[in-house]
């Protein structure tokens, strides 16, 4: 299969980088796009790239963020018919919540629900045939980072905590191999990749996302803890992991000390093949 980064918070090559994710995967049976991007900057991207969008049978939307979904619209409008597969949760009130500061929308436009005949609702555990399948609910199995903590969701009572439970992830099955695309990893990638196992019976051969790393502070020694346990885990098997966008470059630093050359960056026009 053949996986290209059309849109990422770096890019080379004279693309557009925004703060966001953008994915275009090719197997024997499907042309797939994982996110949109925070707008329709990936669909110029894949123009030089020579992707045609149009071609696109199926598009798969992470979770509910902008930095994901926000190009969704532009999307269908240069795809006439791919069915967009979204969490039904994904349509909440999301905020970034920080002490001090007006709280700040980052959930999806409201008008999106303008697009409903387009947006298939997905469930965890959905397989959509031998190649797609999609995970959800990821069991915490792994000690996980509070950094997460401003990232909350909107309700009748007040902000609480974003458990979530909108975000999914797909694994791809060609070829006799399998990748993992994880978006933006909220539920911790160690907890992504047991969860991916576990239906599989193995680690995938791939894993491409973000780890959401970035906030971890490297004067705090239990940030290091972490993320040497992290890389001890992920060191387990053979997947070689793809990773930037929320990673963030301590975090990379870290974990390439433990995965090697089996951690790679991955930026806007970034190409792989599993």
């Amino acid at each position: 299969m053949k996986i290209i980064t059309l849109m990422e918070n770096e890019a080379c090559g004279g693309l557009c980088a925004a703060r966001g994710l953008s994915q275009y995967i090719e197997t024997p049976k499907h042309k797939i796009l994982f996110d949109m991007g925070p707008d329709g900057g990936f669909i110029q991207n894949a123009k030089k790239l020579g992707v045609d969008l149009a071609a696109v049978d199926v598009a798969v939307l992470s979770h509910g963020h902008s930095d994901h979904g926000g190009g969704l619209r532009a999307f269908c409008e240069v795809n006439s018919h791919a069915d967009v597969l979204v969490h039904p949760d994904a349509f909440g009130d999301f905020y970034a919540v920080v002490p001090g500061e007006a709280p700040r929308y980052i959930g999806l436009d409201e008008d999106i629900w303008e697009l409903e005949s387009r947006v298939v609702p997905t469930a965890p555990g959905l397989r959509l045939d031998e190649e797609l399948s999609l995970l959800g609910d990821i069991p915490n199995t792994f000690p996980w980072t509070p950094v997460v903590e401003k990232l909350q969701e909107k309700t009748a009572e007040g902000f609480r905590r974003d458990e979530f439970r909108h975000e999914q992830h797909l694994l791809v099955e060609a070829w006799g191999k399998t990748a993992l695309f994880a978006g933006c990893g909220h539920g911790g990638i160690v907890n992504i990749v047991r969860a991916a196992e576990a239906q599989l019976g193995r680690r995938p051969d791939a894993v491409f996302g973000g780890f959401h790393l970035f906030e971890l502070d490297p004067a705090d020694p239990r940030s290091e803890e972490l993320l040497r346990a992290t890389g001890e885990e992920l060191a387990k098997g053979d997947t070689v992991y793809y990773t930037g966008h929320c990673t963030g470059a301590y975090a990379f630093e870290v974990l390439h000390g433990i995965l090697g050359e089996r951690l790679r960056p991955m930026h806007g026009g970034t190409v792989a093949e599993v």
